[in-house]
């Protein structure tokens, strides 16, 4: 049995987790999906992690899950309770000293969703939710998605500078969504070689994968696991 520690991205809480957690926990497998506080400007990312270490409590251990923008607490938290293994679902990869506000532009975010626009016809980029973000998630899923959006991060998390001087030393995973209408592959991709030495792995998925294929991506985190175990 491994317990998953999942942190949600931006705009989420805890809920954006129930299909996945409901598919690890057919196999055995326990889950903490906390809510990060919303609604308050004056929390940085360490206020993040604190939240998630205090849902926690005294266990160590784990596979730590980062999505989206919860790949700048993630990190945090996995030094913090020395899990197994950490994996960034799609996510941000922060480096030392940077901030979340300055990582769009030094990451060529930008260029590279114009790049992919171009391609598909401005299916990435796109404002509508329901074609940038929840393409292949039931309707009704989505929209109950939609309807739990609050104000996370903070002001004061996306100006503040990320705490670490260095990548936590727990093994790390990253997963790129194919279909990922956010996040383009190919940016991604790259972005995990250059910051992290990492060969991302892929699942085709948009962003929202967990509320998508969590079946698919359940297995690929009991893999993970598995390989963290021996």
């Amino acid at each position: 049995m491994t317990t998953f520690i999942l942190v949600h991205g931006a705009g989420d809480t805890g809920w954006s987790w129930p299909r996945l957690a409901a598919a690890l926990e057919a196999h055995g497998h326990e889950v903490l999906a906390p809510d990060l506080p919303g609604d308050d400007e004056t929390l940085t990312l360490g206020d993040y992690a604190d939240a998630v270490v205090a849902a926690v409590g005294e266990w160590r251990g784990g596979i730590v899950v980062g999505h989206s923008f919860g790949g700048f607490t993630a990190p945090l938290v996995a030094e913090r309770v020395s899990a197994d293994a950490l994996v960034l679902l799609a996510a941000m990869i922060p480096a030392p000293g940077e901030s979340p506000g300055d990582w769009w532009e030094n990451t060529g975010f930008v260029a590279a969703v114009r790049a992919q626009a171009a391609l598909d016809g401005g299916a990435t980029g796109s404002e509508d939710p329901f074609v940038g973000f929840y393409h292949d998630v039931p309707r009704k899923l989505a929209e109950e998605a939609l309807s739990r959006e609050r104000a996370h991060p903070s002001e004061a998390a996306m100006a503040a500078t990320w705490p670490l001087t260095e990548w936590p030393a727990t093994p790390t995973r990253f997963i790129v969504c194919t279909e990922d209408r956010f996040f383009p592959r190919e940016f991604l991709i790259d972005l995990a070689f250059e910051r992290l030495g990492v060969v991302a792995d892929e699942i085709r998925a948009s962003h929202c994968v967990a509320l998508s294929r969590p079946d698919e991506l359940a297995s690929m985190l009991i893999g993970y696991a598995e390989e963290a175990a021996h």
